[in-house]
């Protein structure tokens, strides 16, 4: 008896030495399995920065629109983190997830480096992220899992079991509770259009209050609209005998505005050299109405709808023959290498742009091809780019590559102005209001005699480094003859 004590203990210290325990005592390890235990050791983690992607199309910079992460909030891959705005004029980009930025990794935000509003640069850290580290696995208590033998000698493990997902519902729980705003945030970020995201910022309401029609929830516009109406508005406060002190209020540029702040600022550099001169538009302006008046025979001519004709299609066509004698007009001025040598490149396509007024701010699209394009075929252009400027439709390609600038400063009521170039092109023309003026003018007989006619001052800007005055000058007048003998050369123009 006393031998197989013997032998019963040295099995139990062998068992013990090997990390395994009999029937008789407390397991010294978790039962040997494939899966993971709960365990009261810290993860290891690491800070991984989030660093913001080249979206393309020439953006460098965003601006940050909002947040729907806090520090401390957990994230999983795939959810949105921020929604930005590219720096280049407000574009149409199709979905309103290219402008949504999601986490990449799974983990807890540790900072964000921009508040809203600010401008986030691509290559630069977004925000922090606590990540899971997998090495960190190998510190946890998993084990292979044991042979045969050891299998049998293992305690029962049905309560480890039951008690291992009791516990993990728990934590789960716990997360949970500890933490609602993360998940709400989270489960809210996308569930809004984004015409839905400017109503509801416009009017302060909070996106949580609104129930969603649309696919997965998604909040519509047509949802915040019906939110509004039912809406009770609160009783207005009796208006104040004196009114109240007024205070200053601070705004940030959009990003349209702040691609202009950076295009001037690099005009800067450039000596403008000015030059202004009227032109008799009353011939063009016979014509031009006679076609208005006949748009049903101009649209059977074209097999399409013909387009209102104004004044700036034909004085753009007209710009473009001119070009094809005074080249470097249509040109940019390029300062390449270390040696900053400058280099004059003379362009084969006359891709003119024009100004245009939009609820957003100034924008410039691009017209291409002038030189192979008829008046009609420019009209249509305007429309078409005007419209989708004003829509807010425009590509960032359309606002690309002009050779030269156009300004219709007329259309709101401008006479004479001081256009400014935009690098690297080196001129800009502006057209004043097309207005009836008194003339003295002879007549067949000699003699003079008082007449209206419709003019309109053209105002030019060219880069007096690559451009003297007569050269403008002989530009300018080459121009006037153009619209003013409209009859001799409307063929040359059609």
């Amino acid at each position: 008896m006393a031998a197989l004590a013997c032998r019963s203990r040295g099995r139990e210290w062998a068992l013990s030495k090997l990390g395994r325990c009999p029937l008789t005592a407390k397991p010294q390890y978790p039962r040997l399995c494939g899966y993971r235990y709960f365990h009261e050791t810290p993860s290891q983690a690491k800070l991984q920065p989030y660093l913001l992607a080249d979206i393309g199309e020439g953006i460098t910079e965003c601006r940050i629109v909002q947040w729907f992460v806090k520090p401390g909030d957990r994230v999983n891959q795939f959810d949105a983190v921020c929604e930005v705005q590219s720096d280049k004029a407000s574009v149409e980009v199709g979905t309103h997830a290219k402008n949504l930025i999601t986490s990449r990794y799974d983990g807890v935000i540790g900072k964000l480096h921009h508040e809203v509003d600010e401008i986030a640069s691509v290559g630069q850290p977004l925000l922090d992220i606590d990540v899971e580290d997998s090495t960190a696995d190998q510190g946890n208590p998993i084990l292979e899992e044991p042979p045969a033998e050891a299998a049998r000698d293992s305690v029962p493990h049905l309560d480890n079991d039951m008690q291992s997902e009791s516990l993990q519902k728990k934590a789960f729980d716990v997360s949970s509770a500890e933490n609602p705003s993360s998940a709400k945030s989270r489960a809210r970020a996308v569930l809004a259009m984004p015409a839905a995201r400017v109503m509801l910022k416009q009017h302060g309401i909070d996106i949580s209050d609104v129930l969603g029609t649309g696919v997965e929830g998604r909040i519509m516009k047509e949802d915040v609209q019906r939110y509004l109406n039912g809406r009770v508005t609160p009783q207005q406060p009796p208006t104040l005998m004196a009114a109240a002190t007024a205070s200053d209020v601070t705004i940030s540029p959009t990003p349209t505005e702040r691609q202009m702040f950076k295009v001037m600022t690099d005009s800067l550099s450039i000596p403008h050299l000015g030059y202004t001169h009227s032109v008799d538009l009353t011939a063009l302006d016979s014509i031009r109405q006679k076609h208005n008046a006949r748009k049903d025979l101009a649209s059977e001519v074209l097999g399409r709808p013909a387009p209102k004709l104004t004044f700036l299609p034909i004085i753009i066509k007209a710009l473009s023959i001119a070009f094809q004698h005074h080249k470097k007009l249509n040109s940019h001025l390029v300062v390449a290498g270390e040696s900053q040598k400058p280099e004059l490149v003379l362009k084969g396509s006359h891709d003119f742009g024009i100004a245009v007024d939009t609820p957003k701010g100034l924008l410039v699209p691009v017209i291409r091809g002038v030189q192979t394009r008829s008046i009609m075929s420019i009209a249509e252009e305007i429309n078409r780019l005007s419209d989708f400027a004003k829509q807010g439709k425009l590509k960032p390609s359309d606002l690309q590559g002009a050779t030269f600038t156009v300004s219709n400063i007329g259309s709101i009521g401008g006479n004479v102005v001081s256009p400014i170039i935009v690098p690297p092109m080196v001129g800009i023309l502006a057209v004043g209001k097309v207005e009836r003026i008194a003339r003295f003018m002879m007549d067949a007989k000699g003699e003079e005699q008082i007449v209206k006619r419709q003019e309109a001052v053209l105002s030019w800007s060219v880069d007096h480094r690559v451009l003297d005055g007569a050269s403008v000058a002989r530009c300018a007048n080459l121009v006037s003859s153009i619209l003013e003998e409209i009859d001799g050369v409307s063929l040359a123009l059609m």
